[in-house]
């Protein structure tokens, strides 16, 4: 006979499951069974059985479910194994071997293994131990909360096995199996961090560094989002390893350094280091959510040999740590064109700067970061990335925090990285002053956030995004601003196509033209747009279409998951005064988006210079477009957000 609680509640004998009747009874027997050979007092259960105040019959119920378990276990022969349900006045008493409990062999199974010690024998019985597992601990209880409780208790411990078992595979060197134990484990359960430092070292060691940084940095916003705290010790010093790995060169693997050339490629492989990168590519451009927070970084790499220009060869082989080349990239040729043009210029002897700005959603990122992975090989002293979080939901990055992180990266022992960020500034210059090395700053705020982390040798260069144009960048370290715009038909049409496939388009061209309108030419709404239409193989364009004329409605169908229009456009109004937060509603109710300041004055009820000021400020952050002296543009996308946060609709309804 056995006794299984992870999963289902259930009782078997031999072949054959016994019938246990309803919730309640399933209840009685659990709270037996998680507590074997001990007496369970009749109050404990009743206390257990239901949430709120217990009905006055409920010592009578409890009994006759007690009743029917006696008998039901009766029937399956119990007497033969030597399990006995035994009443002592008013508790009760499951005797039985523990050996029958699916629970107790798990235990024993997972204590039996030693994952360093013998790594070999602990992947077994971990995953014995593991097989036993049905579902859910505790599935067909009661919802109470001594069975979530205990339910809970059981989960951990499930996790730490399979935390076990990936520690085991590595110890015998298998980290893609240590992977493939981990990876669903940590997509379940995101804010545990122990899984996530597990993870990120068995990914480090396939040679798939980016996405193991990649996962502590989407941890570590999840922790302050959620829980409002930073990352923990075992998060972190993973973290901290697998810089100092990367700045001694101890990393399995390594990127493929990507060849420069004409034409198109194909999508670059996710499984272990980077697909080479030729020319320009084919796929979608977005806004969405990128690296989360901190940095991929150059190690140090020794010290200079045979000279110390920029052509002086460096010990050590320099990782590729930026994030994934962006899936299905399309066109930007002109953008593009003009990165190069201002961060390959060596005429100044100046450390060249390129601020990529434009509004929420047009593909900032995807632009940096496909122009860095195209020309990784100008800069074979590696690639530094931070994402600076300046219009995430939490706080921005503080300087000094991904300067930390960068000097660590650097080879920089932790003693020695300095307290302040001023100081931290400094040898940060210092140390790269003579490499030819890439700095991608995403997401920031302001140019006094980007300041302090300018690399001032000639022969590095620096790319930033932002939704801000950064005029201050422009104005003191005479960055090259490189605008991005919306799509027209013809390239919003060739997304959808690279999504979805040229003929699912094709079918209906019109439909295509309407979807591009609809999602305002933005490749960000354009990729949710395809992300529906993907989950409808069924759907036509044309009823997608139709679904996004409805207002109240469109946002919404422009969101997958935590991906999407309203979710972006909310991080920037969030950073918005007051003032310039009712300005850009007022502007909402303006009925073709089409306004001058006169017009804005009227909608908002402010002055002509109040009022001034507030559009410039919104035009720098891109949420209203100046299309001509005095005559600006708010997308329609834009629109239903401001009204939505008005409360007059049009956004997030369904």
């Amino acid at each position: 006979m056995d006794f299984s609680l992870l999963g289902p509640i259930a009782v078997t004998a031999g072949s054959r499951e016994l019938p246990l009747g309803p919730a309640k009874r399933r209840s009685v027997l659990a709270l037996l069974l998680l507590q074997p050979n001990t007496t369970v007092p009749l109050e404990q259960l009743i206390d257990s059985l239901w949430e709120d105040e217990p009905p006055e019959h409920a010592r009578t119920v409890v009994q006759g479910h007690v009743s029917r378990l006696r008998a039901t276990l009766a029937e399956g022969g119990a007497d033969a194994y030597g399990i006995e349900l035994a009443t002592h006045g008013s508790a009760y008493l499951l005797r039985l071997p523990e050996e029958l409990i699916d629970a107790h062999r798990f235990s024993e199974l997972v204590t039996l293994a030693r994952p360093e010690a013998a790594p070999a024998d602990a992947v077994a019985l971990l995953r014995e131990a593991l097989g036993l597992w049905r579902g859910p601990a505790l599935t067909g209880t009661v919802t109470s909360p001594p069975f979530a409780a205990a339910a809970h208790a059981l989960e951990e411990r499930r996790l730490a096995a399979v935390e076990a078992l990936g520690r085991a595979h590595g110890a015998l060197g298998e980290h893609d199996q240590a992977v493939a134990i981990l990876y669903s484990a940590a997509a379940n359960h995101p804010l545990r961090e122990g899984l996530i430092a597990g993870l990120m070292r068995a990914l480090f060691r396939t040679g798939r560094q980016s996405d193991a940084l990649e996962w502590f940095h989407r941890t570590r916003r999840l922790l302050n989002e959620e829980l409002g705290v930073d990352p923990g010790e075992r998060l972190r010093g993973a973290y901290e390893e697998i810089l100092r790995a990367e700045a001694a060169g101890s990393g399995r693997g390594g990127a493929t350094k990507p060849a420069t050339g004409g034409g198109r490629e194909a999508a670059p492989s996710t499984s272990g280091g980077r697909a080479p990168v030729h020319g320009s590519t084919a796929g979608s451009e977005s806004d969405g959510p990128g690296p989360e927070g901190g940095l991929a970084a150059a190690p140090d790499f020794g010290p200079v040999s045979g000279g110390t220009g920029a052509g002086a060869e460096r010990t050590g082989a320099a990782p590729r740590l930026l994030p994934r080349p962006p899936a299905r990239f399309l066109g930007r040729e002109p953008q593009l064109a003009a990165l190069t043009d201002a961060l390959m210029d060596r005429t100044t002897g100046e450390s060249p700067l390129a601020v990529v700005a434009g509004p929420v959603g047009v593909g900032k990122t995807a632009c940096a970061v496909q122009w860095a992975h195209l020309h990784a090989d100008a800069f074979p002293d590696g690639q530094l990335f931070a994402d600076l979080r300046g219009f995430g939901e939490g706080d921005e990055a503080a300087p000094a925090e991904i300067l930390r992180d960068f000097l660590l990266a650097l080879g920089t022992p932790q003693e020695q990285v300095p307290g302040s960020a001023q100081a931290a500034s400094a040898l940060f210059r210092s140390l790269v002053a003579e490499r030819r090395l890439l700095v991608v700053l995403d997401n920031a705020r302001s140019s006094a956030q980007v300041r302090p982390l300018l690399p001032g040798g000639p022969h590095c260069a620096t790319v930033v995004t932002s939704r801000s144009r950064l005029d201050g960048l422009v104005a003191t370290d005479c960055a090259r601003p490189v605008g991005l715009q919306a799509l027209g038909h013809e390239e919003g049409a060739a997304l959808l196509g690279a999504m979805l496939g040229p003929e699912r388009v094709a079918e209906d061209p019109a439909a295509a033209r309407e979807l591009v309108d609809l999602c305002d030419g933005l490749p960000l709404a354009l990729r949710a747009a395809a992300a529906q239409l993907t989950a409808r193989p069924r759907w036509r364009l044309a009823r997608l279409a139709a679904a996004l004329r409805d207002e109240q409605r469109r946002l919404a169908l422009l969101s997958a998951e935590d991906t999407g229009i309203a979710a972006a456009l909310r991080m920037s109004v969030a950073r918005l005064s007051a003032d310039d937060a009712r300005l850009l509603s007022a502007l909402a109710t303006s009925a073709d988006g089409h306004l001058n300041a006169a017009v804005a004055a009227a909608l908002a009820g402010y002055d002509p210079e109040r009022t001034q000021d507030g559009l410039d400020r919104l035009a720098e952050m891109h949420l209203v477009d100046e299309e001509a002296t005095d005559v600006y543009t708010i997308s329609t996308l834009t629109q239903l957000f401001a009204r939505d946060e008005r409360g007059e609709g049009g956004g997030s309804g369904a």
